[in-house]
């Protein structure tokens, strides 16, 4: 299995192995950038302290003012995200809606996985469609419609630079908030998530700071976003950028702000039920990350479900596993939603 995963990687032919940064330049609109800093500390301090200071107040650092120009054409939703970038494409939200015929006031935010192509994750949406759930499909920023023209992949979500990546992933929990906005002002009050892989750190960040989400599936899945970077085989590319500029530990409290084992106890204070999804021969998302993730879970009494499946991160997008895989997540969410 761990060969058949390195094969399916080795497709992918256009990694960058992107020059390391710190990426200051991205912390001066978080709302932790006034807590006193000395902006010309050395890096690495700034970035902790900055990371510490979210943390105290990640209510904040997640908040966000409402938009206010939601548009839903032929079912294609838009709206401004409420962080601004550089990048006029990706200050753009795109979601392609799939309401239910006979809607019960229950939908699903669906966030795909790390470079997914805007036809990715569709027919799960129809699934659901067709289950009587409808699904909104959020594009994550830097992704398919949102990617900068200089772009072939959404190499600016996870990279080397290091405040860019805790940036792109403020972005995609307060956006994702304002899409639950989007629902909820059009009648929908049982609300759940899906996200895969990078998708599924993004749904349990978002989960840990909105109360409204009762259901999460968390579809390929991990307790830390700093040890994946650093040992999977999907970002070799990446570790390759830190190399001889930053020791783990040191991303570690770099990233401490966007990890989801932060937020534990935060996730554990609003009554959810969760699906957790993982692969026992994963070489991208390694099982015993995803298992730390089950123990906290069972030792704070969450309600929660768990599905192994004998495949790894590649392999679940490849039969038979993908078919067991949308079983999984419909039938879940059928029953809890």
């Amino acid at each position: 299995m761990e060969r058949r995963e390195e094969r399916l990687a080795a497709r992918t032919t256009d990694r960058v192995a992107r020059q390391f940064e710190w990426g200051l330049d991205w912390t001066r609109h978080w709302p932790c950038a006034d807590d006193g800093v000395d902006f010309h500390e050395d890096p690495a301090s700034r970035l902790e302290r900055l990371n510490r200071a979210g943390v105290r107040d990640s209510t904040a650092f997640y908040g966000y003012p409402a938009p206010l120009d939601f548009r839903c054409e032929e079912n294609h939703l838009r709206f401004t995200s409420p962080v601004v970038t550089p990048y006029e494409e990706n200050n753009t939200v795109h979601g392609l809606w799939f309401p239910a015929s006979r809607p019960k006031g229950r939908a699903v935010v669906v966030l795909p996985h790390w470079n997914a192509q805007l036809r990715q994750h569709v027919p799960l949406c129809r699934a659901l469609q067709a289950l009587g759930i409808s699904a909104l499909r959020l594009s994550l920023p830097y992704h398919d419609l949102r990617m900068p023209a200089e772009l072939h992949r959404a190499d600016y979500a996870v990279s080397a630079n290091v405040a860019r990546t805790v940036d792109a992933t403020r972005q995609a929990i307060i956006d994702t908030r304002a899409g639950l906005d989007w629902l909820q002002s059009n009648g929908y009050e049982r609300l759940g998530i899906v996200g895969t892989s990078l998708g599924s750190c993004y749904a349990f960040l978002t989960s840990a700071h909105d109360a409204r989400l009762r259901v999460n599936v968390f579809n390929l899945f991990s307790f830390y976003f700093a040890d994946v970077v650093w040992t999977g085989l999907t970002t070799r590319h990446i570790k390759q950028g830190f190399e001889g500029h930053i020791e783990l530990e040191t991303l570690r409290a770099s990233w401490e702000v966007i990890t989801p084992r932060t937020y534990i106890e935060r996730f554990a204070e609003h009554p959810k039920n969760s699906l957790f999804i993982y692969g026992n021969c994963d070489t991208t998302f390694l099982p015993r990350f995803s298992e730390e993730m089950i123990r906290e879970a069972q030792r704070r009494r969450i309600a929660h479900k768990v599905v192994v499946l004998p495949c790894g991160h590649y392999t679940l997008g490849e039969s038979p596993f993908k078919f067991i895989d949308a079983y999984q997540i419909c039938a879940f969410l059928l029953k809890s939603l």
